[in-house]
């Protein structure tokens, strides 16, 4: 280690500590955790949920002692400040009978059970001009790796096992929509110049998609999302279940928006996931923690400070023993969140002149959570309000980073009954890919995660 590194190793966070609870901001936000009884009626399948559910005395302390265990494994939302759910904490929970009775939601069937993975379009060369729409507009910055849709693929492959997941078979391709105005085979153009919109051949049709300059500046174009996903729409074959498209640009929805990194319509069974805003050159200006990306966020040093307002004095917020369960890190490292954290704090930290290639997979990584979050709102599965889960809402690039890769028990109870398989079938073979990616810092703590939950399973 050179001397530079071991300066800079000093200063890194032990993560002593791991908060299991939610955040002090939580409560004054609103957001009130979910009882131990309201969690365990989520997961209920409608049969189960009978007056003769209810449980005993005996039966909640009984309960009480196996979540005690279990938050380990799925410990509750951070809830930090500028958070999702501290932003909306009324949304409304989405029980597993709530999700079987979704209007909106899709049945799978044996003819229509496909999940689609479309690879990030080409671009024909009258365009050529819009590959440097996915470069950002930094001054220093070393060049990463673009995350390799195989890669991708072969993690949707294990996180929705039981289905077959395949790459979309037909070429794509960005290409020019004005062709009267586009100078052909123009590798640059002024800013006058710019296309309103670009073309994007999905091979029946070429549909228009609007482009704007991206207001922050960080990416010269944007593409409009909701042109997008109309354009996946009519992408869908007979036998897809879902569709998700994977683009390099960076993306906006509405006239107020920066940018978005994805969107799925649900009912639609369409998604669409932008690599862009990912990269971790980026992270400096999205504020992003990578020393204290999932599993490290739920350091107890690292939430305490989030939430630390030195614009005014507070009291301090006291925790009675029963709701104290934070852990230290190095306790019962074979507990599932404590032996992700060992597993992550076992590789060089990325904020320590990390490698092209740590970078590389660093953005794998972000790209397959997200990934995997967007199909899941085709499965009908909603933002979960329960604990920290994969299928959180997230408010910015900052708590992305933060939230787990791992299915709660209420949206693992939805994703098996709606893939056919069993939770140990599932964590198998995304432990698989994990173990073949366990130099990446987010597959070696999944990986360890899914280790100790398979030793309860």
């Amino acid at each position: 280690m050179s001397h530079v590194e071991k300066l800079l190793s000093s200063t890194q966070c032990t993560h002593s500590q791991l908060q299991l609870l939610p955040s002090s901001h939580a409560n004054e936000a609103g957001y009130h955790r979910p009882s131990v009884q309201e969690r365990r009626f989520a997961c209920l399948k409608p049969k189960d949920l009978k007056d003769g559910s209810r449980l005993t005395r005996r039966e909640r302390k009984d309960w009480s002692k196996e979540n005690v265990a279990d938050m380990t494994a799925f410990p509750s939302p951070l809830v930090l400040p500028g958070d999702d759910i501290a932003i909306d904490v009324d949304y409304p929970h989405q029980s597993f009978d709530a999700w079987l009775r979704e209007g909106d939601r899709n049945e799978i069937m044996s003819r229509k059970n496909v999940v689609y993975v479309a690879a990030p379009p080409d671009i024909d060369n009258d365009v050529s001009f819009i590959s440097q729409w996915d470069t950002p507009r930094i001054k220093r910055g070393p060049s990463v790796t673009t995350p390799n849709v195989e890669d991708v693929l072969n993690y949707l492959k294990a996180f929705y096992h039981g289905l077959p997941v395949k790459l979309f078979p037909t070429p794509l391709s960005f290409t020019s929509w004005e062709s009267g105005r586009t100078r052909r085979g123009s590798k640059t153009k002024s800013k006058r110049e710019e296309p309103q919109y670009i073309g994007f051949n999905i091979g029946t049709e070429c549909v228009r998609i609007r482009t704007r300059a991206s207001p922050d500046e960080t990416f010269p174009r944007q593409l409009n999302l909701d042109d997008l996903l109309d354009a996946v729409i009519s992408m869908l074959p007979k036998d897809a279940y879902a569709l998700l498209l994977i683009v390099k640009q960076d993306l906006y929805e509405s006239a107020d928006d920066t940018f978005v990194c994805g969107r799925a319509y649900g009912g639609s069974r369409v998604a669409v996931v932008s690599t862009s805003r990912y990269n971790p050159i980026l992270d400096g200006k999205h504020n992003v923690d990578r020393e204290h990306s999932w599993p490290a966020s739920h350091c107890k040093d690292y939430v305490v400070k989030c939430c630390i307002d030195t614009s005014r004095p507070k009291k301090r917020t006291k925790l009675s023993s029963s709701e104290n369960h934070d852990i230290a890190s190095n306790d019962n490292t074979s507990s599932p969140l404590p032996a992700a954290l060992s597993a992550h704090m076992s590789l060089t930290p990325l904020d320590l002149l990390p490698t092209t290639t740590q970078l590389a997979g660093l953005w794998l990584g972000r790209v397959c959570r997200t990934a995997s979050h967007e199909l899941g709102h085709c499965f009908g599965i909603d933002h979960c309000m329960y604990y920290a889960c994969s299928m959180q809402g997230s408010a910015s690039l900052a708590e992305d980073a933060r939230q787990p890769p791992y299915l709660c028990p209420v949206d693992l109870a939805k994703m098996l009954r709606a893939t056919g398989t069993t939770a140990k079938a599932r964590y198998l073979a995304l432990l698989s890919f994990c173990k073949r990616h366990e130099e990446i810092h987010l597959f070696a703590a999944f990986a360890a995660w899914i280790a100790s939950r398979l030793d309860g399973v």
